[in-house]
């Protein structure tokens, strides 16, 4: 109980609550709403148009090419046998490509990933079905197809869409009864094509067409079999659309990789023997592959360029048809142009051969004996065209197309209306497939979809482009049921500044501002509550030693209801101060309804520090949190006399979750449950805490995803880290994420899988506590890396998104940012040799990583290991550069300071290492911008940049521009390029020296605060004056004791009665408590009563009530909403005691209902109540009425400060409720009366100090016993641990340095033994293109690290070219299903609790 003295001292630790004079507040930047960019829109939709223009470009190149290639090794074309034979050749290897793709792609997967065998039965079916469609495709492809025209081998590969056509009637697989008429259209047509095709053919023999055999009716039957025999490609899509079959089918999706590794080899292997077999032994004439060599120039030229052409836009046209699919763009960039292929086609060879084919000289009129043909202008033009066999001018690609037209009816001297037949048999066949895939223009997509449940198969079919891609989308694709999630967003906080709590409140009141509808289904639909672990929350009186809440806490209450001010113009609502065993809790209702969630650690009764709040929330929202709403306890309730949450059933009593989303939490697997890791200062958007919803939502083995991160702030260290984050997320983490896993990601914003963290070794070893030297570096100085390192070893996958932007503010001062990199850089080094030593195991059980990622990464910790010398040996050329002095005096002057550097940090303080480390790099930065125009001019001077070192500059700068320019939001950042260039020997030499030789220091370094200290110091200082005066030193301090005891002489001078008033004093103190008792002992027996009949109460502004009577007070709303009047809110009064820290915060939230506070507060309540109904008047007039109202009640009897009393807030209450339920009964609005109502209620309620529930009160307790104890290790551990640190140390430092040292060394005895004995020498250019007379000279270790450092980037330059394709991809499909934000109603959002 605090004395009126006490009371009013704390009430004045910082104002939260505005005062009338006081109205004005801090919008901080991003607290409006996030809207569609109209850029991102105009930005889908061009690229869905160039999507669709390339997918319809590539596959119309992909068709022709093909058809030419056919046309040129026809048996009926101008070419010579043996060029014919060639074409042959390069015809089968086109056909071959797209299986030996697939054959590369399984090899890979099957290697390197997990795979599971199918059995022999499974197997030979498979082998069975793809050799008869290899039979087919290279008998169609390699033998009839040459025999026909051009425009029949176009429009005849319509056909093959006839299997999937019969088992979609047979096995009844369209949706609706009406859709069978496609499948049925479509199998119709096809005959029909078929038929027109023999019937054409008969005209044409008939006709006696030019070149006409009568074999061509055998070609007609065998191109309809083998039409037939290819269509059993497809054959998977028509029987996985079945219900009874598609689940022995989904059996075989672990095992494709295996079959088709066997059976792409199987189909190679009749191709090629099919082609062999008729060309070597039955056509005539038969293959020679000796006369290859005489082939003419211009025939491999355009055999070669037809078979590139075809193999690259097959593939291209097969991609693209992908993104297309993954951007939400598949009618107009799938479905559209693939089905416009074959009109394209045709279209541009007409229009090719119409504006082309005059230009051949065909000769003059040709005169006929004996009859007289009709007017037929290509008859002249097609008996010319064998002139022109051997001319060197004319085209070869349009003198045989144009000879393969002339084989068509359009050639006929009796009548041109048989080659209408033709036509209309491109038409049926074109009108076939379109009708057989009607599916594909109503599919649907979620928002990212692997490529394996779109298509079928998984590659395509270069003969049969269009086909491929229309029969293989998936007809219907198994519905994925999106099982709502729900994310615990745990942020920790240590020493944050007001604008760094500021930025993480803000962003939490956005994604509650965001969060959708529970109750409508969409994409981005998903629970969350904000948790929030402040260390060190507590500090004691330096008088009394209570405990009281330190300033960083009492910032952080004020930016909470600074923050809720601005999103919605008004006081916090409900607020919840809870007594827990590791300290405090304070509970906040956003305006959307989630929950806000600050919990208060005291560092004398649980563990400090980030990892050890990790562990503590992990264990409570997964651990505990997680198993009690799925299994509600039994509890009776006479032992819980204070537990309003209790609902009989049957004689027994049951817990109730909290809030709505524990009860939701139900339902919710561990696999859908998320905690998105974030540090006290994360700035981010909704939608990049979505784009990482989405990786774990799709992908079930991903078990974290982390986003870009970008350093904010200002000064040199910041623009430093700003490149070179940019630089480690362009290149490093796109390389990690695409090779294998991201090794690290970033407690400050990562997205973690519950299921992952509560998976064998993972978060059960993340609790070890560390008591060996290795252990502290790799434990505690980088919990995230080890985290991430422990999911990794357990199979799980982290992935990064670079669209999931977040940002956080980076070390401004040069101290800050060397001592966060102290404890990064050990801790990095530590686990990622742990992860290598255990690759042999991780690549067993993780399918993402293989030895060639772990090769990858020994290469990359061997070149950081490198690091120093190569910099060193970097700045002894800059010195070489500069000064003009010999190779080995530069290298010896280069290692002198490194040397001195690390004897400082072995035998100095840490301020002192930190001020030379500050002064060496300032002299190590201008030496590098002397190197850097010293470079330049000796290019200058030499007349070529063609150098080692001008190559490696210039090298790196356009890759960096290159990366820069693929990263549009952040090509600024390549200006601080020049700054991370002049700072290399700080970054990589001197500051690898300091991490080593202070590896032993394991505190954490960053935002260390004097607040506290200089608090302590001052508490109770009334005066304290210095006076100097030549040599005197006088200081005179008056403090708070001094004080009293003054008053104390004076008071018993003064006054004869103090014994007497003490007395008295005292006397009432032992009164109140007493009463105070009694009190309590009056609520207990209350309580048991209202236990017995709750109705006999009504008091909705108990200052006392539990946290778990939350939902039942939303249930009263909701089914009260008819007769308000009968409302009643349950009364779970309970008194117990409270520690001294929970006053003076209450009271200082207790300031909202003030007079002048509560009236503003009540205005901006109905307005935000009543903001989606459409009733500005009704507002307005209620706004007003409920003003006057409140002016009434309060004007004359309270003052405008005055924090009204229970029974004053009582009487308001009826008022107000009176009042407003006569305004709405004028204007007929009876139904609003129930939210009406809450609004006041909401207004009027008085923040709630509340006592923890007995279960979670025991879970913590034991929570604290066995994993959460502070850390007292006794002297001698601490000695001893001290000991090992130091040992540790001097072993990395020792390995650093040899390791170093011999790459120095050698680079020094080559420069002495001299340039001319041991050196490589390159050819000299000059700019003019000649070659000079002196070669350049370069040391082998320095070409070959050049070498090594340019291979390692060109790696990371192509996975992040493969990396940003995909991010496009993802943020397309995001932009294009974006949630718009949409008031929400709240009285239909209000939870409802059935109990049966």
């Amino acid at each position: 109980t605090f004395s009126v003295m006490e009371r009013n001292k704390y009430l004045t630790i910082v104002v939260f609550n505005r005062d009338t004079w006081d109205p004005f507040q801090l919008n901080p930047v991003g607290a409006e709403k996030e809207k569609k960019r109209t850029c991102f829109r105009i930005m889908q939709s061009f690229m869905a148009v160039l999507v669709g223009l390339l997918v319809l470009t590539s596959a119309v190149v992909s068709k022709g090419s093909l058809l030419t290639l056919v046309t040129l090794s026809s048996p009926y074309s101008l070419r010579s046998p043996t060029d014919r034979q060639f074409y042959m050749l390069l015809l089968m290897c086109i056909v071959v490509t797209p299986n030996l793709l697939v054959f590369l792609k399984c090899l890979w997967k099957c290697t390197f990933k997990s795979y599971v065998a199918p059995n022999m039965k499974t197997m030979a079916i498979m082998a069975v079905i793809e050799v008869l469609v290899a039979v087919g495709t290279a008998v169609l492809v390699l033998i009839v197809m040459p025999q026909f025209d051009v425009l029949t081998n176009l429009f005849i590969c319509g056909g093959v869409c006839i299997l999937t056509s019969i088992l979609q009637i047979v096995f009844r697989l369209p949706h609706q009864p009406w859709m069978t008429i496609f499948p049925v259209c479509s199998l119709i047509l096809v005959l029909m094509g078929y038929a027109l095709l023999a019937v054409d053919y008969y005209v044409r023999l008939s006709s006696h067409i030019l070149e006409q055999d009568e074999n061509c009716y055998m070609y007609v039957g065998i191109a309809i079999f083998t039409s037939l025999l290819i269509s059993l490609n497809w054959w998977e899509n028509s029987l996985q659309a079945s219900n009874n079959i598609q689940e022995i089918l989904s059996k075989l999706d672990g095992s494709r990789d295996y079959m088709y590794l066997f059976t792409s080899l199987l189909r190679i292997a009749v191709t090629i023997g099919i082609y062999f077999l008729h060309y070597g032994l039955i056509a005539n004439p038969r293959i020679n592959f000796g006369e290859f060599s005489h082939i003419k120039a211009d025939a491999l030229q355009v055999g070669l360029g037809l078979f590139f052409l075809q193999a690259f836009c097959s593939a291209a046209c097969h991609w693209f048809g992908v993104v297309a699919c993954k951007i939400h763009a598949v009618r107009m960039s799938f479905a559209f142009p693939v089905s416009l292929t074959g009109p394209a086609t045709l279209l541009v060879g007409l229009a090719l051969f119409l504006t082309k084919a005059g230009n051949l000289d065909v000769g003059t009129h040709i005169v006929y004996v004996n009859y007289t043909p009709i007017y037929n202008p290509f008859l002249d033009f097609c008996a010319g065209l064998k002139k022109l066999q051997g001319s060197n001018t004319t085209s070869v690609v349009l003198l045989e197309l144009s000879n393969s037209i002339c084989r068509t009816s359009l050639n006929s001297h009796y009548a041109l209306w048989p080659f209408s037949m033709l036509v209309l048999e491109g038409f049926c066949m074109w009108l076939g497939l379109i009708a057989c895939t009607y599916y594909v223009w109503s599919m649907k997509v979620p928002r990212i979809e692997r490529t394996s449940q779109l298509f079928v198969r998984r590659l395509y079919e270069s003969a049969f482009i269009n086909q491929s891609l229309l029969l293989n989308i998936k007809m219907k694709r198994p519905k994925k049921i999106t099982e709502s999630c729900v994310i615990y967003l745990c942020a920790t906080m240590w020493h944050e500044t007001y604008d760094e709590m500021l930025k993480i409140l803000t962003s939490m009141f956005r994604l509650d501002r965001y969060r959708g509808d529970p109750k409508h289904e969409h994409q981005n639909a998903f629970d969350f509550e904000c948790h929030i672990y402040v260390d060190d929350a507590f500090q004691p009186d330096g008088e009394s030693e209570k405990k009281f809440v330190n300033p960083y806490v009492n910032d952080l209450i004020h930016v909470v209801t600074e923050v809720y001010r601005v999103f919605t113009n008004k006081e916090p609502d409900e607020v919840s101060i809870i007594e827990t065993p590791y300290g405090g809790r304070l509970v906040f209702v956003l305006p959307e309804g989630n929950m806000l969630y600050i919990h208060l650690k005291d560092k004398k009764l649980i563990r400090n520090k980030k990892r050890w709040s990790q562990i503590m929330y992990m264990y409570y929202l997964l651990g505990w949190k997680g198993y009690i709403v799925k299994n509600p306890q039994k509890i009776t309730r006479q032992n819980n006399p204070c537990r309003a949450s209790l609902v009989s059933l049957d004689g027994q009593a049951f817990l109730l979750p909290n809030y709505d989303n524990d009860s939701k939490r139900k339902y919710i697997s561990d696999e859908n449950t998320y905690i998105l890791a974030l540090d006290g200062d994360t700035d981010f958007h909704p939608s990049a805490v979505i784009l990482l919803v989405d990786r774990l939502r799709m992908y079930a083995n991903v078990g974290a995803a982390c986003g870009r991160i970008h350093p904010t702030g200002m000064g040199p260290m910041v623009w430093y880290q700003k490149f070179e984050y940019a630089v480690g997320h362009w290149l490093q983490k796109t390389a990690e994420h695409v090779f294998g896993c991201v090794l690290c990601s970033p407690g400050c914003f990562s997205l973690f899988r519950g299921s992952a963290l509560m998976d064998d070794n993972v978060l059960k070893r993340y609790t070890t506590k560390s008591t060996r030297a290795s252990e502290y570096v790799q434990y505690d100085q980088g919990e995230d890396r080890w985290l991430c390192t422990l999911l990794l070893q357990q199979g799980w996958r982290v992935e990064y998104n670079a669209a999931s932007d977040a940002f956080t503010n980076a070390p401004q001062e040069f101290k800050e940012f060397y001592n966060q990199r102290r404890r990064w850089g050990p801790s990095t080094l530590a686990n990622t040799l742990d992860l290598l030593h255990s690759g042999g195991e991780t690549v067993k059980r993780n399918t993402s990583i293989s030895m060639l990622y772990i090769f990858y990464q020994i290469f990359t910790v061997a070149s950081s290991i490198l690091g120093p010398a190569s910099v060193t040996l970097m700045v002894a050329g800059a010195f070489q550069f500069v000064f003009g002095i010999s190779g080995t005096l530069s290298i010896i002057i280069a290692v002198i300071p490194p040397i001195v550097y690390m004897l400082i940090c072995f035998l100095t303080k840490t301020n002192f290492q930190l001020t030379i480390a500050s002064i060496l790099s300032v002299l190590y930065a201008f030496l590098m911008t002397a190197a850097f125009f010293a470079i330049i001019g000796d290019m200058i001077k030499e007349e070529t940049f063609i150098t080692p070192t001008g190559i490696f500059l210039i090298s790196m700068t356009v890759l960096y521009l290159i990366t820069a320019l693929l990263h549009p939001m952040e090509c600024g950042l390549i200006i601080y390029g020049l700054m991370y260039f002049i700072c290399i020997p700080s970054g990589y030499l001197l500051l690898t020296i300091y991490s080593l030789v202070n590896m032993n220091n394991v505190s954490w370094g960053t935002r260390e605060s004097n607040k506290e200290k200089v608090e302590k110091k001052h508490r109770g200082v009334m005066c304290n004056q210095n006076c100097k005066l030549c040599c005197w030193d006088v200081s005179i301090q008056v403090t708070q004791e001094t004080e009293n005891l003054m008053l104390q002489q004076i008071q018993q001078a003064v006054s004869t009665n103090a014994p007497a008033a003490q007395t008295e004093m005292k006397e009432m103190t032992t009164q109140e408590s007493q009463n105070c008792s009694e009190n309590n002992k009056h609520a207990v027996e209350n309580n048991k009563n209202v236990a017995k009949n709750t109705d006999d109460t009504k008091n909705p502004l108990s200052k006392h009530k539990d946290l778990d009577s939350y939902s039942e007070k939303r249930k009263d709303i909701i089914d009260d909403e008819d007769d308000s009047d009968k409302h009643h809110m349950f009364d779970s009064r309970c008194s117990f005691p409270w520690t001294d820290w929970v006053r003076p915060v209450k009271d200082e939230f207790l300031k909202k209902l003030t007079y002048a506070n509560l009236k503003r507060n009540l205005q901006e309540q109905i307005k935000y109540t009543l903001r989606n109904k459409n009733e500005e008047d009704l507002c307005e007039e209620l706004v007003q009425m409920l003003t006057d109202t409140v002016n009434e009640e309060l004007k004359d009897r309270v003052g405008p400060e005055d924090i009204l009393s229970d029974s004053q807030l009582e009487e308001l209450q009826d008022a107000l409720n009176e009042s407003a339920r006569r305004i709405l009964k004028t204007n007929r609005k009876k139904r609003l009366e129930a939210r009406v109502k809450r609004a006041i209620e909401r207004t009027l309620v008085a923040p709630q100090v509340e006592k923890l529930s007995e279960d979670e009160n025991d879970f913590w307790k034991k929570l604290i016993e066995r994993y959460l104890e502070p850390i007292n290790d006794p002297k001698g551990h601490k000695e001893e641990v001290e000991r090992e640190l130091k040992s540790l140390r001097n072993k990395a430092v020792f390995l650093y340095f040899i390791v170093n040292v011999l790459w120095v060394v050698a680079t020094f005895i080559l420069e002495a033994i001299g340039s001319d004995l041991i050196t490589i020498k390159i050819p000299k250019y000059l700019p003019n293109g000649t070659l000079s007379d002196e070669p350049l000279k370069v040391e082998p270790l320095s070409l070959m690290f050049l070498l090594s450092f340019a291979i390692l980037l060109i790696i990371q330059f192509l996975a992040m070219l493969y990396h940003r394709v995909y991010t496009l991809i993802h943020v397309l499909a995001y932009r294009g299903s974006e949630k718009d934000y949409k008031e929400k109603d709240e009285v239909s959002d209000l939870p409802v609790i059935l109990v049966h």
